[in-house]
């Protein structure tokens, strides 16, 4: 059986994932839907997608699974909207623009039994599967620390989806959702988070470090900016050695593997077309087997790591449509970016 997908949006993130289908087992995209029909029109010409129209209509067709590719502050209202109509809904990540409307949906799919997911892709690349399982095989013995930084310099523009208030602009919710998930994923929910940061003249947050504390001792140091470039890399430290999700982490094709009292060991983990594929077959395999959440990406997991973005955002101090406030933060360091 082949599950048939439906597109809501045509900007970066539909045509950076459109492409994989082609390699997707089970899976095709039969429908674009935009608040534009010409727009969405235009966008699926080149894929030979002929059934075109608003969002409106994509939620009334046959389609099987709605994916949201919209700017973050628009994930909340058409994900409750696709699960209103009985579709399985894969949301972007960030999931939403606040842990409010993260629960809202999540509420939602659970009471529907409607599967639902967040499209963290990283958590699906070949070399993040075989980080988990060296970790579960004891390689590095027990975790306790992680470090990851994700930086690129945009120039600012508050009207760009990147910087607007009103589109969930901000570093966090573009680059932080991938290290604090990858902190999610090893290390599992803090207790505390502690951060501090920089602000753009909107309000919109520019640069954050973040520290996520644990009970039993272990952290996570955690760095990422839309003001300043960085490597991207992630290294799990363990009692017995530690494993570098070689730059850039969130679609990493190498590790390397340290053991104490060895040498270094390079593993290539290449990926499948664009790397998206691998998400992609995920949906298929739970619908295929009747799950209404994805076991490598469960709702749980996208509540957590809302959460600690939802606390960085506080203590950061950003201007936030969502939670109408701009009170001045706790942490931040003053640095503003223009």
């Amino acid at each position: 059986m082949t599950t048939r997908w439906g597109i809501a949006g045509t900007g970066s993130m539909a045509a950076a994932i459109l492409p994989d289908f082609a390699l997707a087992d089970g899976a095709e995209v039969v429908r674009i839907g935009s608040r534009t029909p010409d727009r969405a029109r235009e966008f699926a010409a080149p894929y030979e997608i002929a059934d075109v129209g608003t969002i409106d209509d994509l939620l009334r067709s046959d389609v099987d699974v709605v994916y949201v590719a919209t700017p973050h502050a628009q994930h909340h209202a058409l994900a409750m909207a696709a699960i209103e109509a009985g579709k399985a809904v894969v949301v972007e990540k960030a999931f939403t623009a606040s842990l409010a409307h993260t629960r809202e949906v999540v509420e939602l799919a659970r009471s529907r039994g409607v599967f639902c997911m967040e499209a963290m892709w990283t958590r699906f690349q070949p070399a993040v599967v075989e980080a988990r399982r060296l970790v579960a095989e004891g390689a590095i013995g027990d975790p306790f620390a992680l470090q990851a930084d994700l930086g690129a310099y945009r120039a600012y523009d508050p009207a760009s989806r990147l910087f607007a208030i009103e589109l969930g602009g901000g570093a966090t919710l573009d680059l932080g959702v991938y290290p604090i998930s990858m902190a999610q994923h090893f290390l599992g929910t803090p207790d505390k988070v502690v951060a501090s940061g920089s602000l753009y003249p909107n309000g919109a947050d520019a640069s954050a470090v973040v520290t996520l504390h644990y009970a039993d001792g272990r952290a996570a140091s955690l760095v990422f900016a839309l003001s300043t470039e960085s490597p991207g890399r992630a290294v799990l430290w363990g009692t017995g050695g530690s494993i570098e999700i070689a730059p850039r982490f969130h679609h990493p094709t190498q590790l390397v593997v340290r053991r104490n009292g060895g040498g270094a060991e390079m593993l290539e983990c290449p990926v499948r077309g664009r790397g998206y594929v691998h998400e992609i077959d995920e949906v298929t395999r739970c619908l295929t087997a009747g799950l209404t959440e994805s076991p490598t990406m469960p709702l749980a997991d996208t509540l957590d790591v809302q959460w600690v973005m939802e606390e960085t955002l506080t203590q950061l101090g950003t201007t936030r449509v969502d939670s109408g406030s701009s009170e001045k933060p706790r942490c931040v360091t003053g640095v503003t970016h223009e």
